[in-house]
């Protein structure tokens, strides 16, 4: 359908459209699929296949709006979680096994796994040949290989997430540590970051979707009710991988703002607990105060 078509067949179907022109610009500057599809979910009746009454195009506009917002608030979060991860991971392989340790399968669990991440790596470093650090290790040190610390900086999220589920459950252990978190935990949540920062990445829906990579909570957050498939169990991976400090008190503020400002949200829809005062009180306590009030 072409756009006029498209405005047309919204009005057939229920939606309430106020500015036909406007949305028009809409539908030419966004599309059809990725505006009304996507934020469409749970607005109609599933017998009709109609509009639920004074559902409209606004309501529509202003949670994708949201939705924007709400990627660009937590995309910075994830990326201090993953630079911080690189660098932890790089300083304490490299202390242990030497800077090219990583080339040595018998460092690591599965030779298979390792075999394919060698792969991923050869393929990164081709795609990164013109870099100025990849070419003066490659021209410059013996044998061109890069030193650990070098190549943590070239591998996806996703890839330093599958290095890390691969390493020695002892070294996962020590890396954990210093996180304050058992190893389970944070390869489940590190597996389950990179997925949304790729949501993020490429502009996709964080509202009202269930998340294909879950990470394991824990039961403390499952007795208050809280599931492990929409996005408020990102914020709390956020809560335990990130310093508890006056950072993390603005960046829940600013989710508050955030909700504050479009009250066409529903906070259900991205796992925020049913008593809809706590959410932010779960962010900031710790593990303990929670555990405690359950008790209580």
């Amino acid at each position: 359908l072409g756009v006029e078509d498209q405005v047309e067949n919204l009005k057939n179907i229920g939606l309430v459209v106020k500015d036909e022109e406007e949305t028009k610009k809409l539908l030419n500057d966004i599309s059809y699929f990725r505006i009304v599809k996507g934020y469409s979910l749970g607005l109609k009746d599933k017998a009709t296949g109609l509009y639920k009454d004074n559902i409209s195009f606004d309501s529509l506009k202003q949670l994708y709006i949201f939705n924007a917002k709400l990627r660009y608030i937590i995309f910075p979060e994830i990326e201090k979680v993953e630079i911080n991860l690189r660098c932890r991971i790089a300083n304490y392989f490299s202390l242990k096994y030497g800077v090219l340790g990583y080339l040595n399968p018998s460092n690591f669990e599965s030779e298979k796994y390792h075999d394919e991440f060698l792969e991923d790596l050869k393929a990164e470093i081709v795609r990164n040949s013109k870099a100025p650090f990849v070419k003066n290790f490659r021209n410059n040190y013996v044998g061109g290989e890069l030193p650990f610390y070098a190549v943590v900086e070239l591998l996806s999220f996703g890839t330093l997430s599958k290095l890390f589920k691969n390493m020695k459950n002892v070294d996962k252990k020590a890396i954990s540590k210093l996180y304050g978190v058992g190893y389970t935990y944070i390869e489940s949540w590190i597996e389950h970051l990179a997925f949304v920062r790729n949501i993020c990445a490429h502009y996709g829906r964080l509202y009202n979707i269930n998340l294909s990579k879950t990470p394991v909570l824990f039961n403390e957050y499952s007795q208050l009710g809280i599931s492990n498939l929409r996005v408020y169990s990102t914020l709390i991976c956020l809560k335990h991988l990130l310093p508890n400090n006056d950072h993390w008190m603005r960046f829940v503020a600013r989710i508050g703002e955030l909700l504050n400002d479009f009250p066409e949200v529903q906070k259900v829809l991205m796992g925020f607990p049913k008593d809809g005062e706590v959410w932010g009180e779960i962010l900031l306590l710790p593990i303990s105060e929670i555990r405690n009030r359950i008790k209580d």
